[in-house]
């Protein structure tokens, strides 16, 4: 179905589908359901900066752009983001791109002005991009894109950036996150970014490997990144997260 059909027909569809197949909440697992309230509530939280929790995101001057996030990566909302992305639950979409158009009215401040603002996904690998046969990012970034521009920020979504293969991200170090990265990162041929003030956007922050990346070569390019919006970061380790259930 559609991303942007209306929410009584995903509804409608959901609770069609519950007929010949299980419905479970992707956070908890609750029955009948979706995305239950108590999930829901995770992603219907203000804004806050999270660019201290990514150490890959400091720069050497000490003017690290800043990052909002709607919610912890943690519980029923890294269950929900895994199934959204990589598990074709689809039915996520609006409450996720809902809660990161909160996310982009946080960063409307710092947009603000004449200059055109860029909107451009983090890359994903191609790799990905054919398991997937989406992009969850680009997705993302064109909410975005759509609420600033409702704010009067002259702001386009686009996909300027790609992704050479390299190793799996995955359970490595921030640090080798970075070399890992190295190389793999670019502005596409033919994107025209010199000039332009660029706010990045993904699913989730961790190490900020990925966003350095990006931003350094947005940067070579003549562009500036100036901010970035997730629905999600991951938290410091240790800390507990408050607001997190299960069933």
């Amino acid at each position: 179905m559609p991303t942007d059909a209306p929410t009584w027909l995903r509804r409608a569809a959901v609770e069609l589908l519950g007929l010949v197949l299980p419905v479970a909440c992707a956070g908890c697992g609750l029955d009948d359901q979706s995305w239950c309230r108590d999930c829901a509530a995770l992603l219907r939280r203000a804004a806050w900066r999270c660019e201290d929790r990514a150490g890959r995101l400091d720069r050497l001057d000490g003017r690290t752009p800043p990052w909002w996030a709607v919610a912890d990566f943690t519980g029923p909302v890294r269950r929900a983001v895994t199934a959204w992305k990589d598990h074709g639950r689809t039915d996520l979409t609006q409450p996720f791109t809902a809660a990161l158009r909160n996310a982009a009215r946080a960063a409307v401040p710092v947009l603000a002005g004449a200059a055109p603002v860029l909107v451009v996904p983090l890359p994903s690998t191609a790799a990905a991009r054919r398991t997937r046969g989406w992009v969850p990012a680009g997705v993302l970034a064109a909410a975005v894109a759509d609420e600033l521009a409702r704010r009067g920020v002259r702001a386009t979504a686009a996909g300027v950036l790609r992704r050479s293969p390299g190793a799996d991200q995955s359970g490595l170090s921030a640090r080798a996150r970075s070399r890992n990265l190295a190389g793999h990162v670019h502005v596409r041929a033919r994107a025209r970014v010199a000039g332009a003030r660029v706010l990045l956007v993904d699913d989730v922050l961790t190490t900020g490997a990925t966003a350095a990346a990006a931003a350094d070569v947005l940067g070579a390019a003549g562009a500036r990144v100036v901010a970035g919006v997730v629905l999600a970061s991951t938290p410091p380790p240790g800390r507990l997260v408050a607001g997190a259930h299960s069933r």
